[in-house]
């Protein structure tokens, strides 16, 4: 592949008549290829139903793989690349993200059994108040009336539906693990516990110790404590998902690379929560975090940084005469400096041009490319009839014949774009084939490259975090709060969150008497009408 640098205009004179030699070489071993990969992608590019094994075969599911930068260039087919290369970075980052799953892990499914344990007591404990009479005392009972009877069925269909409810509520999948405690959830689950072993020591007081007769009463008594148990699950939907509902705050995240910048409307949340939802919201709304594109100003401005140099030529021990000289001398250089720096804006305002247009170049290459083969593949569609079956393809391998035709100009795009290690050649091959099945257009399929996506759009090792870190000078577990600022930290950057209260809106309503819609022409005594 070519190098490209920023040229001057002499340099760019001088070396046309260089690259014109190099440029009817590469015209005719691009004909040449083209010839043969057009020959070859004749012979089998008809497409069938997708088939149910992976796109690109057992080799396309892998935990790491190495991928070669140059696959624009020497790509024919599928290369085997090495799957088990790694550094002692990556070796150093697995054996922390082990920890950290292990320790979140054990934390999630502590969670998940205290929750289960406390779900079985307050399920079995109306049983056992209706169990353990027949059990104990069954000769001394009275006889269960009509009324009794039409009480069991109550308490089994308020059971079901407390049971349907309660996994409703409480047993959905986690979306986060939080540094802290829920406060409602925590709140919720010891008042169940309490007003539980309130009606067990009631019980035991009231009704085992004198062995109490009234069958019917106990059935009753098993019957309120459904009924407020109810009540509860009442209560855990007002406090944990309506009470959210209303907006009251306006959160301003901001990632500290690029500036990004999202608003979010959120009611009374904690803290905790309130990062929960950014996060979640983060992974949609933002595009993604492509650290390549900060190294331009960085660099340009080391470079500003090293082209101002002071000397001192006395040393330390020089008397104060020469030391005045040199101060003296040492403004002036850091003067002119200054002035030689006013002029960075040019150097900076070309350079943003001859990007641009490099950028422009390569897109219309890229979208030159993609229609070529693509109007290949539907003259191919159309012929599909009169092919043999040994020549027909599945989307797979129609997919693998067009790809060499198009990466060169889709590698360079990628490179000159700086989203080079967003894209690997397998998952490229693999939106080729999703496109291609689907029978969707080029503009469709270079959507992706062409426009900067959400985080989710790539893949979960580009999200660059598994874990986000919570930095707040107030607690975590209290409310959000108007001008409370916190700040979600990831491996490269971070997210600054400012909270701002809706304002109160007063409206006024002012009524108009539709009979005063009523108007009157003027004319002038020269108008002709």
């Amino acid at each position: 592949m070519d190098t490209e640098s920023t040229y001057s205009g002499y340099s760019y004179y001088s070396g046309r008549s260089r690259g014109s030699h190099r440029h009817g070489e590469r015209s005719r071993d691009r004909h040449k290829s083209r010839s043969k990969e057009s020959s070859r992608s004749e012979k089998s590019v008809t497409i069938n139903a997708p088939p149910a094994e992976p796109l690109l075969g057992d080799q396309s599911v892998r935990e790491e793989e190495v991928q070669d930068d140059n696959w624009g260039e020497t790509t024919t087919a599928v290369t085997g690349t090495s799957e088990h290369s790694l550094s002692q970075e990556d070796i150093v980052r697995i054996s922390k993200d082990l920890d950290d799953s292990v320790g979140l892990d054990c934390k999630r499914y502590l969670n998940v059994a205290l929750s289960v344990i406390l779900a079985l007591v307050v399920f079995l404990t109306p049983l056992a108040f209706l169990i353990l009479p027949h059990l104990l005392w069954p000769d001394r009972l009275r006889a269960c009336g009509t009324a009794c009877e039409g009480l069991f069925i109550s308490v089994a269909f308020k059971l079901l539906i407390l049971l349907l409810a309660v996994w409703a509520l409480f047993f959905r999948p986690p979306r986060a693990g939080l540094p802290r405690i829920f406060v409602f959830r925590a709140l919720l689950a010891t008042l169940v516990l309490l007003f539980v072993l309130s009606y067990w020591l009631f019980y035991g007081v009231r009704i085992l110790d004198p062995q109490d007769e009234d069958y019917q009463g106990i059935v009753q008594y098993a019957v309120s404590l459904v009924d407020a148990l109810l009540f509860i699950h009442y209560l855990a939907i007002v406090l944990l998902e309506l009470r959210q509902l209303q907006p009251f705050f306006s959160l301003c995240v901001t990632r500290s690379t690029d500036g990004a910048t999202q608003h979010y409307n959120l009611g009374q949340l904690s803290i905790q929560r309130a990062a929960v939802v950014i996060l979640e919201n983060y992974y949609k709304d933002f595009p993604v975090h492509n650290p390549a594109m900060l190294t331009a100003s960085k660099s340009r401005a080391a470079k500003h940084l090293a082209g101002l140099k002071v000397y001192n030529v006395d040393g330390p021990g020089g008397n104060n005469a020469a030391a005045g000289i040199a101060q003296s001398q040492s403004r002036a250089m850091i003067a002119a400096a200054a002035r030689r720096r006013d002029s960075s804006h040019n150097e900076l305002y070309y350079e943003e041009a001859e990007h641009e247009r490099r950028v422009r170049k390569r897109r219309a290459r890229l979208v030159v490319a993609v229609e070529e083969a693509f109007t290949h593949i539907r003259r191919m569609q159309e012929e599909e009839q009169k092919k043999a079956p040994s020549d027909v393809m599945d989307p797979r391998e129609a997919a693998q014949a067009i790809f060499p035709s198009m990466a060169r100009a889709l590698q360079k795009y990628l490179r000159t774009t700086r989203q080079q290690h967003l894209h690997s050649m397998e998952s490229i091959q693999q939106h080729l084939a999703f496109c291609v099945t689907n029978n969707m257009t080029p503009k469709a399929f270079l959507e992706s490259y062409l426009t900067t996506g959400p985080t989710l759009q790539y893949g979960k090792d580009r999200w660059l975090a598994r874990q986000w870190t919570l930095i707040s000078e107030a607690s975590v577990t209290s409310g959000l709060k108007d001008g409370a600022v916190f700040l979600l930290k990831c491996i490269d950057f971070s997210l600054v969150v400012t909270t701002k209260k809706i304002p109160y809106i007063q409206l006024a309503e002012e009524f108009i008497d539709p009979k005063s819609h009523k108007f009157v022409l003027r004319l002038q005594s020269e108008t002709s009408v």
